[in-house]
């Protein structure tokens, strides 16, 4: 598992998409964050990131897709997966090594953020006064947030060897999830039932997180549906077994 994971990170960045990806999404995070004047921490007359873990999600829709759309799409395009599935690995080992080193990746692109973190701790009027517990809450929830996004991208990835068909799947999927059922809940003919619709979307539970409160049911619920679309991946791969 680790051979392949080590694999997943040095063939994405083997390739120069790869950089121009990872620049892409923290060239957004950083014109949201101090140009844009909608968003600009600047703007806000207080130290804090809220308009960067706002847009995160929406750019992780489109940043993960990218990093896991050729993991197992590209594999069986090039006939390599059987290759793969040949040697002394279980499925769940190939799953896992893929999924864990797509994880990686998005840790990687999200490690330079923190240089933002510091930058507005430094400029604050009070040097230090911005909310660290709300900013440690927020990566957490960033991070489970991804840890679906990854699993939704590798599940696209095996159900189809076209990557940009895989791509497009993975980001109508994560899409749908993060806002769709808060959307849904919304509507005037299903009021008596949004709190409970609310609840099985992703975005109530990562503002949860993201307000620094690490309830045991947000957790539960992010574990359970990484675990949910790795064990659909799971089947789908078993299927050339049938």
């Amino acid at each position: 598992m680790l051979t392949i994971l080590r694999k997943e990170i040095a063939a994405f960045f083997s390739s120069l998409v790869a950089y121009i990806i990872v620049g892409i999404f923290l060239a957004a995070t950083g014109l949201f964050l101090w140009v844009f004047p909608d968003s600009a921490v600047l703007d806000y007359g207080y130290a804090g990131l809220d308009s960067l873990f706002d847009i995160a999600p929406y750019l992780f829709m489109f940043l993960i897709p990218a990093v896991t759309m050729r993991s197992i799409a590209e594999e069986k395009k090039e006939g390599t997966f059987e290759l793969l599935a040949t040697r002394p690995l279980t499925d769940w080992q190939i799953i896992l090594g893929k999924y864990f080193g797509s994880l990686a990746i998005v840790l990687m692109a999200m490690a330079p953020t923190l240089i933002y973190y510091f930058t507005v701790y430094e400029l604050g009027a009070t040097r230090g006064n911005v909310d660290t517990g709300a900013v440690i809450g927020s990566y957490t929830g960033l991070f489970l947030l991804g840890g679906i996004f990854v699993a939704i991208g590798i599940l696209a990835s095996a159900v189809t060897s076209n990557q940009v068909v895989a791509f497009t799947i993975a980001v109508f999927l994560s899409f749908f999830l993060f806002s769709g059922f808060d959307s849904l809940s919304r509507l005037v003919s299903l009021q008596q039932a949004d709190t409970l619709i609310a609840a099985i979307g992703i975005m109530e539970h990562y503002q949860s997180v993201s307000r620094g409160v690490l309830d045991t049911r947000d957790l539960v619920y992010f574990a359970s549906f990484t675990l949910f679309f790795l064990v659909i991946t799971k089947t789908v791969l078993g299927g050339r077994k049938w």
